[in-house]
């Protein structure tokens, strides 16, 4: 899947936790991560061959489905496919520029899903402090870095540490089960071992006012005993009424009984597309 200094797409900038997850959990052999500023050119730095993979966030425990990577999994890069699952804990820092006390800080920086993650945390200690919103939470602590003010920033360890800033407290996030679940894409298709467990994720098409649709694409697997690990429903954005459903399950595409019903569902639905099948 990958070669010597294999270049990987990231979400960047440096030190986001789509980085920090990469470099947890990373691919087999030499990497050379690449920051993007968007899921849309992360994808397209594979898509046009400027990279060999690329990892983009899919899905939070608590925040649920990135819907800008499943639309453009669904209708931006047929040429790309899902190749491997990583999940990693999300913990956020309270991070500032020196060592500085909680009494003392006048603003709070960082992405607003970040601040809805530490909401406990910011009411019990930072209530009434403004707060000022960035794209990432790498520019909210490079963005603190470069101020000589009292502000702090919610990021990752990684981040504080690249920008030569200061941990005020550690894990300020309200849940521990805060995890967020990344896939890397490529070009290529991952390699089928047989002796591994794989998952294959679809994402299939439905007609406005088309009844029963939802049963039909179940009783499909339900009838060959295929397993469903996640089924989530989308606007296709084509028009209103118009729905697509992402499905997870267990098994490769290959497999007869998931090969079959994906050929049926072809034959019954506007359309289906298997975004990948990949060690789970």
């Amino acid at each position: 899947m990958t070669h010597e200094s294999s270049r990987v797409a990231f979400l960047g900038p440096e030190g986001t936790f789509t980085e920090e997850a990469l470099l947890a959990i990373p691919p087999e052999g030499a990497l050379a991560p690449f920051p993007y500023p968007s899921i849309q050119e992360v994808m397209q730095a594979v898509a046009g061959g400027d990279a060999e993979l690329a990892i983009v966030p899919i899905e939070n425990s608590l925040e649920g489905s990135v819907t800008r990577t499943l639309d453009l999994l669904a209708f931006g890069f047929d040429e790309l496919t899902i190749v491997r699952e990583v999940t990693h804990a999300i913990r956020h820092q309270l991070i500032a520029r020196t060592e500085l006390r909680l009494d003392e800080v006048t603003k709070v920086v960082s992405i607003p899903i970040a601040y809805g993650q530490c909401r406990r945390f910011i009411q019990e200690h930072l209530a009434g402090v403004e707060h000022e919103a960035t794209d990432s939470t790498a520019e909210a602590v490079r963005r603190v870095s470069r101020v000589d003010r009292p502000w702090v920033a919610i990021g990752t360890r990684l981040s504080a540490d690249l920008y030569e800033c200061t941990v005020v407290r550690d894990d300020i996030e309200d849940s521990l089960d805060n995890r967020t679940r990344f896939v890397y894409l490529a070009r290529t298709p991952a390699p089928q071992d047989l002796d591994a467990r794989y998952k294959t994720s679809i994402v299939c098409g439905i007609g406005a006012d088309q009844p029963g649709t939802l049963l039909l694409i179940l009783s499909e697997f339900a009838h060959r005993y295929v397993n469903l690990t996640k089924v989530e429903s989308r606007p296709s954005r084509q028009g209103l009424g118009d729905y697509m459903f992402f499905i997870d399950l267990e098994g490769r595409r290959d497999d007869p009984p998931i090969q079959q019903a994906l050929t049926c569902l072809a034959c019954k639905l506007p359309w289906v597309k298997v975004l990948g099948s990949y060690p789970a």
